[in-house]
């Protein structure tokens, strides 16, 4: 039994929210000759071990599936691992995905209930349901789910986690609780840049100027140790920092690629306000 949506969103907050859809630590798709006899015994073989390795196999190939796009092959394998176990959290967590991919809010909002009725401790599941109410301008919604997700303590995810509840709690104009949550965040985890970003533009707006270039400082070497460019937001976000520090050449570099590479963009038109008011002085 599957749970009922109709407008599709792209889920919000992490590429890594669907690689912790499950409660394993490596995704690997495998190949179908693995899970297709698995439950075949001879001699003293574990049936029900073997029924666990299989749910286990189908899920991990569902997921693999769905983060390459094919979700006809997604739901055959989470109809297979249904087939082994009807009243499992994570098979429900993940036809979640699947129907939230598809553009179903309704049946994806059903299933994520089902999955946490079935075990509301799955955080992982939790969190994936945040994102997806997140994606559907359900703040306060989400807001709530994170709460619960960021006291589960052994959630290896729980960094991320304190990370989209500030998101949600700048939505609903929480400042306050944003910045703890973020803090928290970095806390756990110094590599959460997008928490280092919003701490920079937090500090910046509450005049700590020092406290914002460090976590902006934070934020560059995070970006370029993962390889990511810069966002018309980010590069805002250092004009104005530039600006507070009276560096006129890095407004002017940080400014000239923005000028590039997000000519269209309101944060543009923002810098071309500032250099106005920078020409006049």
């Amino acid at each position: 039994m599957r749970a009922s949506m109709s407008s599709g969103h792209t889920l919000y907050f992490s590429i890594q929210a669907l690689k912790r859809a499950v409660k394993f630590a490596v995704f690997v798709t495998l190949p179908l000759l693995l899970v297709s006899c698995v439950t075949e015994t001879t001699g003293g073989f574990n049936v029900e071990r073997s029924d666990s390795v299989a749910l286990d196999n189908y899920l991990q190939l569902a997921v693999g599936y769905l983060e390459g796009g094919d979700l006809a092959n997604s739901k055959r394998h989470l109809a297979n691992a249904a087939g082994i176990d009807n009243n499992n959290s994570d098979v429900y967590a993940i036809w979640g995905l699947v129907y939230a991919r598809e553009g179903e809010p309704e049946l994806a909002n059903d299933n994520f209930q089902l999955s946490l009725r079935i075990n509301p401790a799955n955080s992982k599941a939790r969190n994936n349901y945040s994102a997806f109410l997140f994606a559907n301008n359900r703040f306060e919604d989400a807001y709530q789910q994170l709460e619960r997700v960021v006291q589960d303590v052994e959630y290896p995810g729980r960094p991320q986690a304190f990370e989209n509840l500030g998101l949600a709690a700048l939505r609903l104009d929480r400042t306050a609780e944003a910045e703890s949550a973020f803090n928290r965040a970095v806390q756990l985890n110094s590599q959460q840049f997008r928490s280092s970003l919003e701490l920079a533009d937090l500090n910046l707006k509450k005049g700590d100027v020092l406290q914002a270039r460090a976590f902006y400082r934070n934020y560059l070497a995070l970006l370029q140790f993962y390889r990511v460019t810069h966002n018309a937001r980010s590069l805002w976000i250092g004009i104005q920092l530039e600006n507070a520090l009276g560096n006129k050449e890095n407004i002017a570099e940080y400014g000239e690629q923005l000028e590039s590479d997000f000519s269209a963009s309101t944060e543009n038109q923002l810098y071309q306000q500032l250099l106005e008011t920078l020409t006049d002085e």
